[in-house]
């Protein structure tokens, strides 16, 4: 419904304007004058009185002598002197066309002048709500007519002209899209799609009409001023939309509006830019207000919002130095659904006072503590133990707690290669992720080798505080190997791995022996079919001992890792003190365990009695 013509006689255009005066050109001379702001109007009484109780009530107290004109002040008049012209028009009976652009006007004037259907039928009041009424099932009109809506306030709220248009838009933006399909009437005028045939009486040709998808009223939504949008989101809230369609609306309404938002620049190398559609720039003080208004718009429900879009909208905040209550509550909300997020976009750079580190490390602090403190899944740590083929392939359960764990440790790995992180800060984070939730502690054992790497001046006891952080005992091959040959890690540290390694291998080929024992014994001699799956069977075990030959050829070379070790252990400690007390320093016995020679040379004669 673009617009509705009210054909109110066979005059022709009698208005005309001469500088700041409207002039009514009908044959008798004018007794009246109509000022509205700096504008007159030139009319005449009659027909003006007689569609308004205001004008009449005014002329009638109007004294003055009798060759004097009638002159009356409207400058209140919601509108203006625009406005007043059309309400002259229609009181002349002259052609009149009512837009969604010029209808809350109208309708407000007609309410001010009390243009009632006491002053006659058909009055102004009546055929402004009616057209009102018609706009309301018009979605692209009523958006047209809110915006207008401030124009005219309070006569607008006074009226429910915006709550009406409110609850218009909701009612449609909640509607269920499978009970209508595209197109949605645009400006009274149905299309068809693309490439189809043209529309014959108001019916198109084509046989399926397209679906709509759930955000199709999130660009016309974003168009409304704040206030208006706030309260559409309100409306739809209350008529039980999914809060992740609300989260929707309210991100598009945000990028759309908050410059900064979109080219807050990364340490990564990414810079989102901002949409085109952004022609204006507000100021800091704006976007500050917005911000902290979209941040109260978003929903609470976990999950709700896109935690990227949570961690770019903290990120502008700190930018913009919002209410420390609006930064907490982004803060509490990324913390709740921390699980979601991406370490890129957990990467904040440190833009406080001190500037002491790179990235804020504060701030994720904070969070890593509500996520703790919010995490109410079941502590058993039964969950998390693994086997030897889960370490080894690196499969374990993905709970929120493990996710998070991977995540802080990558975290760590970004950040250690900072000079000016302490090693408190260090430790405080990766002390939030308890021990259980690591089933696997390569990444964790990263992150302290790159410390060590940029903090060379660390003290030996420092050392040994940050490699605490981690369990030695769930490094996998690889990292262990890695750690054996780490000049950087205590001395302690590498036995430890050393020792937890050689328990490790000895547990595997304990693990092979008793299988093979189980499948000789289970050998049937009797009957071919019995043979054929026993051939099976041993060609499995014939793939296993080339992989034990493997494990036996590891353990060797630990077992000659360790004796270096230990001669290089006994020429340091001579000089100061015997070996016996310098391996009771490290919690070890003097006479070192190595792989029992009885255990390999089973292994030996297992593979000789089974190979082909």
């Amino acid at each position: 419904m673009a617009s509705m013509i009210m054909k109110l006689g066979s005059k022709s255009e009698v208005f005309h304007r001469d500088g700041q005066t409207w002039l009514c050109s009908t044959g008798l001379p004018s007794d009246l004058v109509v000022e509205v702001g700096e504008m007159a109007f030139h009319l005449h009484k009659f027909p003006l009185l007689s569609r308004s109780q205001v004008i009449e009530n005014r002329i009638n107290d109007y004294s003055s002598e009798d060759d004097e004109k009638c002159v009356l002040q409207f400058h209140e008049l919601p509108g203006g002197a625009k406005t007043f012209l059309l309400v002259a028009k229609f009181c002349y009976g002259i052609r009149l066309e009512l837009t969604a652009l010029n209808i809350v006007g109208i309708r407000c004037a007609a309410e001010y002048l009390q243009m009632t259907e006491d002053r006659g039928d058909g009055n102004l009041i009546m055929l402004s709500e009616s057209f009102l009424n018609e706009m309301f099932g018009h979605w692209t009109d009523t958006i047209k007519a809110l915006e207008t809506c401030k124009e005219f306030l309070p006569y607008s709220e006074e009226l429910h002209i915006v709550s009406r248009c409110i609850d218009s838009l909701a009612m449609k933006a909640c509607a269920d899209t499978n009970l209508f399909s595209w197109p949605l009437p645009e400006n009274g005028i149905a299309q068809c799609p693309e490439g189809n045939h043209v529309l014959w009486n108001g019916i198109c040709s084509t046989a399926k009409p397209q679906p709509l998808s759930e955000d199709w009223w999130y660009e016309d939504a974003s168009l409304l001023r704040l206030s208006s949008y706030k309260r559409l989101i309100l409306a739809v809230e209350s008529r039980g939309m999914k809060p992740e369609r609300i989260a929707g609306s309210v991100v598009h309404y945000a990028k759309r509006h908050l410059p900064l938002l979109c080219r807050q620049p990364s340490f990564r190398g990414r810079n989102h830019a901002a949409p085109r559609s952004l022609v204006s720039h507000p100021s800091d003080a704006d976007q500050r207000n917005l911000l902290e208004e979209i941040v109260a718009l978003v929903p609470t429900q976990k999950g709700a919002t896109p935690t990227n879009f949570l961690l770019r909208l903290l990120r502008t905040s700190m930018v913009l130095q919002v209410r420390p209550s609006c930064q907490d509550k982004l803060e509490k909300q990324i913390g709740a659904q921390l699980d979601q997020a991406a370490l890129e976009d957990l990467l904040i750079p440190n833009i406080g006072y001190s500037m002491e580190t790179l990235y804020d490390i504060d701030c994720v602090q904070r969070i890593l503590d509500h996520f703790a403190h919010i995490d109410n899944e079941p502590l058993d740590p039964s969950n998390y133990i693994i086997d030897e083929g889960q370490l080894m392939g690196g499969s374990h359960p993905l709970t929120p707690m493990t996710m998070v764990a991977t995540l802080v440790d990558g975290y760590l790995a970004e950040v250690a290669p900072d000079v000016n992180l302490k090693l408190p800060k260090f430790q405080s984070l990766a002390a939030v992720i308890p021990d259980y939730a690591r089933p696997l502690n390569d990444g964790i054992y990263c992150a302290i080798d790159i410390y060590l790497k940029a903090h060379p001046w660390l003290t030996d006891s420092e050392r040994e505080q940050i490699c605490s952080l981690m369990n030695c005992q769930k490094l996998s091959l690889e990292a262990s190997t890695h750690a054996t040959q780490n000049e950087r890690l205590p001395l302690r540290v590498i036995v430890q791995v050393l020792f937890f390694e050689q328990l490790r291998l000895r547990t595997s080929i304990s693990g092979w022996l008793f299988v093979s024992d189980n499948l000789k014994n289970s050998q049937n001699p009797n009957g071919n079919l019995a043979n054929a799956g026993n051939n099976t069977r041993v060609g499995a075990v014939r793939d296993h001992l080339v992989e034990a030959d493997d494990i036996m050829e590891r353990v060797s070379e630990l077992e000659k890792e360790c004796l270096g070790m230990k001669e290089e252990l006994e020429k340091l400690v001579k000089a100061k003190r015997g070996w016996n007390l310098f391996l009771r320093k490290f919690g070890f016995r003097s006479k070192s365990k190595s792989i029992d020679p009885k255990t390999v040379k089973s292994c030996l004669l297992i593979q000789k009695n089974h190979s082909p």
